[in-house]
């Protein structure tokens, strides 16, 4: 039994992508990984499933609280998932929630985090919800959100997108390595191997470029034609919608551009997405 290491971002940030490729980087196929069997070696911390473990009939029913208070209970059996370190997908805020850590510090060894472009994020958003774009964006701004239940999840304490990555981002801490998907995207070999790094590995130069060419979108979205994916919202139509950088550019009005930079400019700014209140 180890401890968890938290895969984590805002929703439609790159945690997937991420997944996909610790998954072939570690288990090295000659195939791509299936991106169904990814939760094989990279659970989820909100999957119901595990509450019923824990002795939760039905989850669904419990109150964002309830499920805060069994949050430590549910991250100390995810530790038995395997023998050594767990890796563990999060949209939740570095917060506590309800007098609870939302990460239970104990039973951690470290998290990767990422954060994309906000801008981009409202994007995907939109289209994984099957909301509208305003919509989104107001979901985004607003503070200690939290997901819903449902019978196959439950709820998750997000926060605002400034919320989120502030909580994961705003102190530089040994444990925590952060990434912009930005960077996975123009320089996927030094920024994979940056997260290998991060995680004691050095794999050969071949390997890694292998895991990050299995990884790709393109594979990630054929894969989903073919056989669909688990996670994906019953609403969208897909879950790999573009994985493009500055697609914003191409739909966002004016308006809702200046209302996003309203809203996030302070951790906008710091991670080079605006500068003073102007989109880079």
């Amino acid at each position: 039994m180890g401890k968890l290491i938290w895969v984590a971002s805002y929703p439609k940030s790159g945690n997937t992508w991420l997944r996909v490729f610790i998954n072939n980087l570690l288990r090295n196929p000659d195939q791509p990984i299936d991106i169904n069997n990814i939760a094989l070696l990279t659970i989820v911390d909100s999957l119901a499933e595990w509450y019923r473990r824990v002795g939760v009939p039905d989850p669904q029913k419990l109150s964002f609280e309830e499920v805060a208070k069994l949050r430590p209970k549910v991250h100390r059996l995810l530790t038995t998932h395997q023998p050594d370190n767990v890796f563990v997908k999060t949209h939740s805020a570095l917060m506590t929630d309800f007098g609870v850590p939302a990460i239970t510090p104990e039973v951690t060894a470290g998290a990767v985090y990422v954060v994309r472009n906000p801008l981009d994020v409202v994007l995907s958003y939109s289209h994984h919800l099957a909301k509208p774009i305003d919509v989104v964006i107001e979901h985004m701004a607003t503070k200690n959100v939290h997901t819903g239940n449902s019978r196959d999840w439950v709820a998750e304490a997000q926060g605002s997108w400034t919320d989120n990555v502030e909580s994961w981002t705003a102190k530089k801490q040994k444990g925590i390595h952060v990434l912009r998907y930005e960077d996975m995207t123009a320089e996927p070999v030094k920024s994979f191997k940056g997260v290998a790094r991060f995680l004691g590995l050095d794999p050969p130069r071949a390997r890694l470029e292998k895991a990050i060419c299995m990884s790709s979108f393109k594979v990630l979205q054929d894969q989903e034609r073919r056989h669909g994916f688990v996670e994906k919202h019953p609403e969208a139509p897909t879950f790999f919608r573009a994985g493009k950088v500055g697609q914003w550019r191409e739909v966002l009005t004016p308006e809702q551009v200046a209302r996003i930079i309203t809203d996030h400019h302070v951790q906008m700014e710091r991670f080079g997405y605006c500068r003073n209140g102007t989109p880079t």
